[in-house]
């Protein structure tokens, strides 16, 4: 069972609702996350991550594994989610695969396509060029990656022009060879957002994260650890570095210099900014992931329930993903198998 879906869509809270749905019904399931920064110990308040009261007593794997110094990678990422998959089978467990990064929940579904293995000098060769120029590059060797790729995008940018200088190839072009298998014993349900309902979502969401403590949970890792290259990327906690950074530490204290007001309202507005911005590439990912056979898609529908419009309705989406797992006529889905523990 993979769930994907936007930032702020209620991924989280589905998983959880659906795990105690099930619960109620004699099937066990644990939840397995796929986000690339709640692996981040410490990162609590800026990724989201459920509360130990949020997860109402479901097991959450593959969540506070390192600290925000130490480097990941989406190889480990899949190595230790098919074996945690492996180990809940094993125990007739159903594992609910949740998150926001789709490229891990791409790869868990159909394998890592074979790209080459990085080259750093080439890598530093791509990021010292005009940004400018770095970008018209990629517009001409690959189109269909420059749509998908934010101009800011330097990370992903750098790589698609390394795996085109090394291979000849577009990594466009790799990514759709990459289309062609997928795994038949996973349910892929897909949460599809309409942009006036995730937005106003997205908004309350920072709003509630830097009334929370990101500001103190930033400072705090920042004078002790800091933040290696892949947790700086994190959306709140990289504007708010964009800020403290250049304060450095104030050595006596250990604390990092915070925001006046009114520079934390403009922190904030860029967070949303950037937020709706990864919900409009989630999108794209999300339309490519519900091509896969037999995926469910769900929708939220304000008609159903006109007091709350942008509610997650976490009830009516925890029914259907059971009817599909365990239709009324017919076999029960490959994904529900390992549910039930045998009997006899």
């Amino acid at each position: 069972m993979v769930i994907a879906g936007p930032t702020a869509g209620g991924k989280s809270a589905l998983a959880v609702h659906l795990a105690l749905a099930l619960a109620a019904r004699g099937q066990h399931a644990e939840i397995i996350t796929a986000d690339a920064f709640q692996v981040y110990c410490r990162m609590d308040v800026g990724t989201a991550k459920p509360t130990p009261a949020e997860r109402h007593g479901i097991a959450h794997h593959l969540i506070d594994l390192l600290e925000p110094a130490e480097p990941f990678t989406l190889d480990y990422w899949l190595k230790l989610a098919q074996q945690t998959i492996d180990r809940c089978r094993a125990r007739h467990v159903l594992p609910i695969v949740v998150g926001g990064t789709h490229l891990y929940i791409k790869a868990l579904l159909d394998g890592l396509f074979d790209g080459p293995a990085a080259d750093l000098a080439l890598r530093a060769e791509l990021a010292a060029m005009d940004p400018l120029a770095r970008r018209e590059m990629l517009i001409r060797v690959d189109p269909h990656a420059a749509a998908r790729i934010h101009t800011n995008d330097l990370r992903r940018t750098v790589r698609a022009l390394e795996v085109f200088r090394l291979t000849g190839v577009p990594i466009s072009q790799h990514q759709q060879q990459w289309d062609r298998t997928t795994r038949g014993d996973a349910l892929l349900v897909t949460l599809h957002w309409p942009v006036e309902a995730i937005n106003p979502r997205i908004n309350a969401r920072v709003r509630a994260m830097l009334a929370h403590g990101l500001v103190e949970e930033t400072a705090s890792i920042l004078a002790h650890g800091g933040f290696g290259p892949q947790a700086r990327e994190a959306l709140g906690y990289k504007q708010l570095l964009a800020f403290m950074q250049p304060h450095q530490l104030d050595a006596a204290r250990e604390v990092a210099l915070k925001p006046t007001s009114q520079a934390l309202d403009h922190i904030a507005e860029e967070v949303k900014i950037a937020t709706r911005r990864l919900a409009k590439s989630q999108r794209t990912w999300l339309r490519r992931l519900s091509i896969t056979p037999g995926a469910l898609p769900l929708h939220p529908d304000a008609a159903l329930d006109p007091l709350h419009p942008g509610a997650a309705p976490l009830e009516r989406w925890s029914d259907q993903i059971i009817a599909a797992l365990n239709p009324p006529h017919g076999s029960s889905h490959p994904a529900a198998n390992v549910a039930h523990p045998p009997t006899g």
